[in-house]
């Protein structure tokens, strides 16, 4: 199967990128390489056979369907997307462009290229889009979501999101295009781009700055490290039925404050020498004004996609973080490069534009 994957250099792209890479899977990977996308995250898949990587906006109808006819994949998988939350408060239409425009775009010229495509290539062709638990809204303190949850996006990033799944199921279900959704939960791991909270949490504390939490950090996420998210995803786009949707969790749910006093703690035990003298990394947490329109709580029923295509999160969220922790202590030269670029993690999110 060859895949042609968009957005294969963000972070949870470039996770599938190399583990269909390492698997023997043909890949094309197209990427406009926006700020969050970089190519380091593939260092490890640059001239191995099978790979190649397009330089490309999904919005360029032309381009694509170059991309198209040259490489002819057997397979989408559609994960380009604008997806910070707090810029898409800065910054709405931006979302709408890359999430709605740029997704229409894709399915128009996967329609026009399978309409000609050779019966080997019709009969196994699928559009995977990989969207987001939040468009389904906020939960209380109990429930979860699951693939029949109505949808109720509260921000510009989940409402351009849940747009763009409506128009995949809509080329589905008009044109005939074997597309197929997937909506995960909060992923982290190695190589997510420093404005998340994960990474925010840990380069601050080494580096000896406030640790910024939102309101009184009781928001509860569920946590999916991005490996098991990967091979969620290519169980999906290779198993999974024509017409589907499946949610991916990671069964790991915990507050945001929960969440960066354990990685404090593990900051604390793997590198002490960090602050000699200045007690606990937790130190540094700071209680910052809440962001507008906040969801309370997510958290995802797995079930239909471990009961029908055997996938399970194999990383706890306890090794996960772990994990997480020494591979940014590891990896200063990935993440030292960004911050060179001009990204000093700044907070967004405080203000909305016309």
């Amino acid at each position: 199967m060859k895949l042609l994957i968009t957005g294969g250099a963000g972070f949870i792209g470039s996770a599938v990128v190399r583990r269909a890479v390492a698997g023997g899977m043909a890949v094309v990977n197209v990427d406009t390489l926006t700020y969050a996308a970089n190519l380091d995250n593939l260092r490890e898949v640059e001239g191995a056979a099978g790979y190649a990587f397009e330089r490309a906006d999904i919005c360029d109808a032309p381009a694509m369907r170059r991309i198209f006819e040259t490489h002819r994949p057997d397979a989408v998988m559609h994960l380009a997307a604008e997806s910070h939350v707090d810029r898409s408060i800065d910054a709405p239409a931006a979302f709408v462009q890359a999430n709605v425009v740029g997704t229409t775009v894709l399915l128009e010229v996967a329609c026009a290229y399978l309409a000609n495509a050779p019966a080997a290539i019709r009969e196994q062709f699928r559009f995977h889009h990989i969207s987001t638990d939040e468009v389904y809204g906020s939960l209380g303190a109990e429930g979860h979501f699951t693939e029949d949850s109505s949808y109720r996006p509260n921000s510009p990033y989940s409402a351009s999101k849940a747009a763009s799944d409506m128009f995949v199921r809509a080329w589905g279900t008009t044109f005939g295009l074997p597309v197929i959704v997937s909506n995960c939960s909060n992923n982290y791991g190695p190589y997510q781009f420093p404005e998340k909270l994960i990474p925010v949490a840990i380069l601050n504390a080494i580096a000896g700055k406030p640790i910024p939490v939102y309101g009184a950090g009781l928001n509860v996420r569920d946590w999916l490290y991005v490996d098991d998210h990967a091979a969620a995803l290519l169980t999906i786009v290779r198993r999974g039925r024509v017409g589907e949707t499946y949610n991916i969790g990671g069964d790991s749910e915990a507050s945001n404050i929960a969440l960066v006093r354990t990685l404090c703690g593990m900051l604390d035990e793997v590198r002490p020498e960090g602050r000699p003298g200045q007690g606990s990394h937790a130190d540094l947490i700071t209680f910052v004004a809440d962001r507008p329109g906040h969801d309370f709580r997510y958290a995802i029923d797995p079930s239909k996609v471990k009961r029908d295509l055997g996938w399970t999160p194999s990383v706890t969220i306890e090794e996960g973080l772990r994990r997480t922790v020494v591979w940014y202590l590891e990896n200063a030269w990935w993440w030292q490069a960004i911050r060179e670029r001009g990204f000093a993690g700044e907070r967004l999110g405080l203000r909305r534009t016309a």
